[in-house]
Formats: structure tokens, sequence, C-alpha cells
């Protein structure tokens, strides 16, 4: 009788663990040719002057997904990221590492995930962000990302923003 309970419980809990990760966002995909998403992330920021946030992860990562959330949740991040940047999330997973695209900007998953790497709209790569250095206990601190938003907006990287002209 214990036998059999105790296996009935190991096949809910392989259910409940498989349902939990199928029901979780799928922000990063695998699939795609990040290649050509990141350029066509940089001629939409250059159109539109921003600049280009690179948030790279993937959907097992659950520091990832935490400042996912964080983000589009709170209307003042949000609002200020997408006022600043064109966002896109660039997988690293077993299924697809993008080795190509990350050698190309300076190896940022030397820092861990996520990482932030800023583009401006030549695709010139400005800025890659330890993801750690924004962190709060279990969470990120708001504070810490409006800040580092702030910092590599368009704004103020434009010189006219320290010359009065």
């Amino acid at each position: 009788m214990k036998k059999s309970f105790l296996i009935t419980l190991i096949i809910i809990g392989g259910i409940v663990t498989a349902y939990a990760q199928d029901a979780a966002p799928k922000i990063y995909n695998p699939a795609a040719d990040a290649k050509a998403d990141v350029k066509a992330a940089v001629s939409k920021a250059e159109k539109e002057g921003k600049h280009v946030m690179l948030q790279i992860g993937g959907n097992w990562c659950g520091w990832c997904l935490r400042f996912n959330k964080m983000v589009t949740e709170d209307k003042q991040l949000d609002s200020t990221l997408n006022a600043n940047y064109v966002i896109y999330h660039l997988n690293y997973s077993k299924e697809n590492k993008n080795e190509a695209v990350l050698a190309g900007l300076g190896y940022p998953q030397r820092f861990g995930f996520p990482v932030f790497v800023i583009l401006d709209g030549k695709g010139n790569r400005l800025h890659t962000q330890n993801s750690a250095y924004l962190e709060q206990d279990k969470s990120y601190s708001k504070e810490k990302v409006m800040e580092f938003f702030k910092q590599w907006s368009p704004k103020a990287l434009d010189p006219k923003s320290y010359t009065g002209k």
C-alpha cells in the first residue's frame, strides 16, 4: 500500500513539474535567427532614435524570467525601457548557444545570465551589463535597474546633453 501511494505521489509530482515548466513564459526562442534578429533590431533602433538592449539568457533561467517580469509589470520601468530601447531576448540554451553572435559581442556570457548588451543604432556595442550588480535580495532593485536604463539611453550618450547646444 505504501509503495503504490509513493509511486502515485511521484507521478503526480512529475505532472505538476511538467505543467509548471510549460506554464512559465517563453520569452526566448532557441530557433530564432539571432544574427538576423539583432540586425533588424539595430535597424529599427536607428529609425526610432533608440538603442538596442539585448537581454541574453534562456527560458531555463529563473533570473532571466524574473527580470523580464519585473520590468514588464512595473509601468515606470517598462515605459523608460520602451522609450529608449528596442528590446531583443537573445537565446542561450543547450538547444542554441548562439556562439557566433555572442563572440561578436565580446563573449558577454562570461558574466552569467541574464546579461545585457547595449548597442547603438549602428550596431556598435556600447556596454555590457552584469545583471548581478542590479540584484537586490531575491530579485532586482528597481532603482538600480532604472539607473541602468537611464545611464545608457540615447539622451545620456548624446553630447548635446552636456554642451547646452
